[in-house]
């Protein structure tokens, strides 16, 4: 099943995407627009309540989508360095100021977090911040939801504890991350963490054959497979739970792959008027514009 978030008016609804990937039904049942509830019902049993109903069907190109998850209950997990070739990539562009520069790849999953005011939707415009940074750059990603909470989660019982997956767009302003010498400042301003189009339930996604890619203004500048990771998503769930409660809607964004902007000589960051896509089979894709707001 896949489900959004989207704007009827003023009001934020909530709809399942038909498998042609074009028609929208409003769930039937909608005493909220928040998804968390309807992932715990899920995970329960109570499959009935994430149902859409036929009296009303609109088209999703007419709608004007969020976020799936648009205010997390807590920060947005991100995991770094999590794809060889980007590890290297990374290593070699001179931004990773972090204590771990001297591992062009890690021996352990590393761990950030991004706020929640950082997230918006598809089609929503990326910030540039270009009073704080001039090296803002894209980072395509699959991202975890997790459907059952816990803590000491082996990674053989992870997949029990997953709703679903959507995609991220990790957007960082490399010169904050090194100068602050961590990551979570520079991938926290506010637009930093485009999500969607929409959350596809865990039975709807194959991981064994799932391909993350990343377009800027329709140029191919990412392609990797999921299985590609360095660190699976069952070795970084039973890392984080193990002494951290995971708690349901927790999203978790696996790592990027090779190819973003400061892999290139000279780096190509993102200029406002830039258009960047993220897309994965089944997921859909993700597309939102640089431009730098009123201020």
């Amino acid at each position: 099943m896949k489900l959004i978030r989207f704007l009827d008016g003023d009001r934020a609804c909530l709809g399942v995407v038909d498998a042609n990937g074009q028609d929208v039904h409003p769930l039937a049942e909608e005493p909220t627009a928040d998804l968390v509830p309807l992932i715990e019902a899920w995970m329960a049993g109570h499959r009935s309540a994430v149902a859409g109903t036929g009296d009303q069907v609109r088209q999703l190109r007419d709608l004007e989508l969020l976020a799936p998850i648009s205010a997390p209950r807590r920060n947005i997990i991100c995991v770094g360095k999590n794809y060889r070739e980007h590890a290297d990539e990374f290593s070699r562009s001179g931004f990773d100021g972090s204590s771990t520069a001297t591992d062009a790849v890690p021996k352990h999953p590393i761990f950030f977090t991004k706020p929640a005011t950082s997230v918006i939707g598809p089609g929503g415009a990326i910030d540039p911040h270009s009073e704080l940074t001039d090296s803002v750059d894209y980072e395509a990603e699959l991202a975890v939801i997790i459907g059952r909470g816990g803590r000491g989660i082996k990674a053989k019982d992870v997949p029990a504890h997953i709703w679903g997956y959507t995609l991220i767009n990790d957007i960082t302003a490399r010169d904050l991350q090194k100068r602050h010498t961590q990551w979570f400042l520079g991938k926290s301003l506010d637009t930093f963490c485009p999500m969607g189009p929409w959350v596809a339930t865990a039975d709807e996604v194959d991981l064994a054959t799932l391909t993350i890619e990343c377009r800027v203004n329709g140029e191919l500048r990412q392609q990797a497979r999921v299985t590609d990771l360095i660190f699976d998503i069952p070795t970084l769930v039973a890392a984080l739970s193990a002494g951290i409660t995971l708690q349901p809607g927790d999203i978790i964004a696996t790592g990027t792959p090779v190819g973003v902007g400061i892999g290139f000589d000279p780096p190509r960051f993102l200029r406002e008027g830039d258009v960047v896509s993220v897309s994965a089979e089944g997921l859909g894709t993700l597309t939102n514009h640089v431009t730098a707001p009123l201020r």
